[in-house]
């Protein structure tokens, strides 16, 4: 009985460290595949959602004041009769 207890307690350690290890090494699969996106990204010079979004706020605003000094030159021209 002692033995077979030995024995369980052995097979439990080493089941349980493959489940250990097995994470880690998915943990670390999934950290390479996301270093190799960032790379690909880098190397393509592409923005972030944020980044995009920043830039879209910005330009938004640029076209809402160019339209604001048309429609005051359009008001400052008076037609001479």
């Amino acid at each position: 009985m002692k033995n077979s207890k030995f024995v369980i307690d052995k097979l439990a350690k080493i089941f349980e460290q493959g489940l250990i290890s097995s994470k880690d090494l998915a943990n670390e699969i999934v950290s390479i595949l996301k270093s190799k996106r960032d790379e690909i990204v880098f190397r393509m010079k592409l923005t972030s959602k944020e980044e995009f979004e920043v830039l879209s706020k910005r330009v938004e605003n640029l076209e809402n004041k160019i339209n604001q000094l048309n429609k005051k030159k359009k008001a400052k021209t008076v037609k001479k009769s």
